[in-house]
């Protein structure tokens, strides 16, 4: 006697598609577990219209292909499938006709994203980016060959590996036009993952670009939109803190420090008070010490220069090994401070300290900060410790490194 072996279509989407038990999927369609079983039979009974519209939006293919019989018709269970389209602008490669990758398939997309991730701190750029990008591409290829929790789960991790780039692109680069192009793309995938925490990190990283430009108006819409995305969470506390100090930030820049030293207030507050919701694990960019470090530049730009030295000399004690990047950023301001007080030796060894961070680990913003400090320097110009800063400014790596990136 032979068992029959029901159908196999469906379990085997169902299992790629992310649902392990027939109660998973169960629960994702609102049915009974029976119902579900009954499909999976030897002989499944067509579903009703409502349900089979959720059931192939879940699973990626249309009822024959998941092995169900049309009225009238006998199963037919050697065509291939050819899984629907992907969310508009997401997909990068030609279409072809495909076979459901297994639920694995997520698992170890997601082991990369988070390895790029730790990279970042450490990779140069130039380097990195490219890495990432290509990454991107293979999402945009596995989202047309998964359904339900996996494809759900690839999505999302895809969403950060465009976050990411397009932080490289921002941040590292300088290269805003081209940031905000993968800025979307980021939050396309957000979309299409339903995350609505990327979606609020995502959409405060659009709010930098015009905020960096002075356009005050264009960076308080996207943080508006940032905000309404953050409550649909649940939200940390650091997520809601970090999104104070991106509008602190873009305040700042814009000319406002009052209201971005009130912004900067509020969050230092939400951390204190903690919150029952955990921080996802690509928050990685932001910390009490990171928040101290927006509040003593705010403090810097405004003026108060005692305030801005103590905070940012706790800031820079604070940090550890690994933030290299932040370290550069944070020696960058402290001699500013000292450039702004009339202190040019101070200010000419904090930014050679700063110097010393980049040739470590390339950080645009960090060569920013130097830059600018020179610029203040500029009446000091004649004396040895600026001339000291220029030699290494403008040593030969330091020069080919700036141009080349």
């Amino acid at each position: 006697m032979t068992t029959p072996a029901g159908n196999a279509r469906l379990k085997a989407a169902r299992i790629a598609a992310g649902y392990p038990s027939q109660q998973a999927l169960a629960d994702a369609l609102g049915v009974g577990v029976r119902q579900v079983r009954r499909w999976e039979s030897d002989v499944p009974p067509w579903p009703q219209p409502e349900v089979a519209q959720a059931l192939t939006r879940l699973l990626g293919q249309d009822l024959e292909s998941l092995g169900f019989a049309s009225p009238g018709r006998g199963p037919d269970r050697g065509r291939r499938v050819v899984l629907p389209p992907t969310a508009v602008g997401l997909s990068t490669v030609p279409r072809q006709t495909t076979t459901m990758q297994p639920a694995t398939a997520a698992d170890d997309y997601c082991a990369i994203t988070g390895a790029h991730r730790r990279l970042y701190w450490s990779v140069a750029p130039s380097t990195l980016h490219p890495a990432a990008l290509s990454h991107a591409a293979l999402g945009c290829a596995l989202l047309s060959e998964t359904a339900g929790q996996t494809r759900q789960r690839i999505a999302a991790a895809l969403a950060e590996t465009y976050l990411l780039a397009g932080r490289i692109e921002f941040f590292d680069l300088r290269d805003p036009g081209r940031a905000q192009d993968t800025f979307l793309r980021a939050l396309q995938a957000a979309s299409e993952a339903d995350d609505a925490l990327l979606g609020a990190a995502i959409l405060a990283h659009t709010a930098f670009v015009p905020g960096w430009s002075g356009d005050r108006e264009a960076a308080a819409e996207r943080m508006v939109a940032a905000r309404t995305y953050a409550r649909r969470g649940p939200a940390s506390a650091e997520l809601l803190a970090w999104l104070d100090a991106v509008e602190a930030e873009c305040e700042t820049r814009c000319g406002d420090t009052r209201a971005a030293l009130r912004l900067i207030g509020h969050g230092e507050d939400v951390i204190a008070s903690g919150g029952e919701h955990r921080s996802p694990e690509w928050l990685d960019w932001f910390s009490p010490v990171r928040l101290a470090a927006f509040k003593g530049n705010t403090q810097l730009k405004a003026r108060h220069l005692p305030h801005a030295r103590e905070t940012l000399l706790g800031a820079l004690e604070a940090l550890g090994p690994e933030e290299a990047k932040q370290r550069s950023v944070v020696l960058g301001d402290l001699a500013a401070v000292e450039a702004a007080d009339g202190n040019p030796e101070e200010a000419c060894a904090y930014a050679l300290r700063a110097l010393d961070e980049l040739e470590r680990t390339w950080y645009a913003t960090g060569m920013d900060r130097v830059r600018e400090v020179r610029r203040v320097l500029a009446p000091h110009q004649h004396k040895a410790c600026v001339r000291d800063l220029d030699d290494r400014l403008y040593g030969w790596g330091t020069t080919v490194s700036a141009i080349a990136r």
